[in-house]
């Protein structure tokens, strides 16, 4: 009897932990960086559906202008004959698209219907049906890290529900660069600009009020975020995490969460709110890339986010939690350059309930159809992972 007959022999009886016998079913240099936009992104900025007439008629004031062949500065950045790049994204997501080292799955998310963000990040962390109730104690991530053998890390305040469960889990947590000082200068620089005019108590007025819709609204967005990192931050610590992954090749699995994507008012369009944080995703996303250098082309990222938001803007220029979304798969292992899975027109009888982006890509069936192709792995290790999915192959890698 060998040394594998042997431990196979041990652990049947319960006698040797898994991750110690378990041989990993395929390439274990593959990594797979999942990061997750905490609050509920807006995936039909990002990713602009600009030969659908009826978005730009849902979204008056905050829609992204259309390609611009005479200037291409002027408008979103053009994919294929539907889809365009926010042009805040255009020189990171936009150069890695054209690299063939991004692709974006739109009409992408959970069957299961909740707009408490919450309730949806641990039912997407989790990877169990939408009919069962989901157990925060097991999650998808730690489920793939048992069946691989791999080391997962997670740089996190907390283990993610992704990461939690049986495998052993490194924690990393990253520092949270607090916005709300910035925002607390710049009222004190006007406030101190108005000192003694006739303007003070006007302006002193509309400071206060201000203040308390801003911390309404921060109060909103730091709930829906979990203490993850606001986007402000990511780009520096995408870099840290990159040179820590690229330095410690046993890394196999990483998470990271950002925050403040729950933009209920005053969004933007080309420029704002939203357009700053897209900005900042990019830009992180290009430096861990960089920073990861001969690594990145073995590492597969994956972004996705709880739920999408209303395909028509609200009365305060914003979007309210919606349904189906978009989700990104970039890195050196994926076969990018293309916008995949189902689609359907955007058109008011085809919006799910009459005002959200339909779910017709399972990410479920996504995530199953990618470690599927990327670590070579058997139905059933897909079954421990994602119970009852269908693995979709969208040639994604």
């Amino acid at each position: 009897m060998n040394r594998r007959q042997l431990l196979s022999l041990l652990a049947a009886g319960g006698l040797v932990p898994t991750q110690l016998w378990a041989t990993p079913q395929g390439a274990t240099d593959v990594r797979l960086v999942v990061l997750m936009l905490r609050g509920a992104y807006d995936g039909l900025s990002a990713l602009v559906p600009y030969a659908d007439p009826y978005y730009y008629e849902s979204r008056p004031r905050i829609a992204i202008a259309p390609p611009n062949a005479l200037d291409p500065n002027s408008g979103a950045m053009r994919l294929d004959g539907r889809w365009a790049l926010h042009p805040m994204l255009a020189d990171t997501a936009g150069a890695l698209f054209k690299a063939s080292e991004l692709s974006f799955v739109p009409f992408s998310g959970t069957s299961f219907v909740s707009r408490s963000h919450f309730q949806a990040q641990d039912w997407m962390e989790t990877g169990k049906r939408p009919d069962q109730r989901p157990d925060v104690g097991d999650g998808f991530l730690n489920r793939l890290a048992q069946v691989l053998g791999g080391q997962a890390i997670s740089f996190t305040q907390n283990i993610p529900v992704s990461l939690s469960g049986l495998a052993k889990v490194v924690n990393a947590p990253v520092s949270v660069n607090a916005s709300k000082k910035n925002a607390q200068a710049y009222m004190h620089q006007v406030q101190a600009l108005y000192a003694g005019h006739r303007l003070e108590a006007m302006v002193a007025e509309g400071l206060g009020l201000r203040q308390a819709l801003s911390a309404e609204l921060m109060k909103e967005m730091d709930y829906s975020a979990r203490g993850a990192l606001p986007a402000s931050g990511f780009a520096q610590q995408a870099q840290r995490v990159a040179r820590f992954m690229r330095e410690r090749k046993s890394l196999s699995i990483a998470f990271m969460d950002i925050g403040g994507w729950d933009t209920h008012a005053g969004q933007g369009h080309a420029q704002g709110l939203l357009a700053n944080r897209l900005a900042a995703l990019g830009q992180g996303i290009q430096s861990f890339a960089d920073e990861l250098g001969p690594e990145w082309k073995k590492t597969a990222l994956v972004v996705m986010s709880e739920f999408g938001r209303t395909f028509h803007e609200n009365g305060s220029g914003g979007t309210d939690h919606g349904h189906g979304n978009v989700m990104w798969l970039a890195g050196g292992a994926v076969q990018g350059g293309t916008i995949a899975g189902e689609q359907a027109d955007l058109k008011p009888n085809t919006l799910h309930q009459n005002r959200d982006m339909p779910v017709l890509n399972d990410y479920r069936n996504v995530l199953a159809g990618v470690f599927s192709q990327l670590y070579g792995l058997r139905p059933s290790a897909l079954e421990t992972i994602f119970p009852d999915a269908k693995p979709q192959n969208l040639g994604l890698v």
